[in-house]
């Protein structure tokens, strides 16, 4: 049992050693609150881009849907008037 917190404790020493000395763990410029960066300004374009995908493929599946209904109210019209 005194072996396992020893690790633990040796393990949180280590985690915080790296986190406070590696520049490299400390949070981005994004993260950290610099957003005149230009890493920020990337991942605002980056966001942005994903955000028009995915709203063309949103905007493609409601014409989708609209087209399907169109069609199938004309249909119905069209089998009312032949009968």
């Amino acid at each position: 049992m005194k072996r396992l917190n020893l690790q633990r404790w040796l393990a949180l020493a280590v985690t915080t050693a790296v986190v406070h000395f590696a520049p490299a763990a400390q949070a981005c410029a994004t993260c950290f609150g610099k957003s005149d960066s230009k890493l920020a300004e990337g991942m605002n374009w980056g966001i942005f881009t994903l955000l028009g995908f995915i709203l063309s493929v949103l905007i493609g599946i409601s014409a989708f849907f609209i087209f399907i209904a169109r069609r199938a109210a004309t249909h119905q019209t069209n089998v009312r008037q032949s009968q």
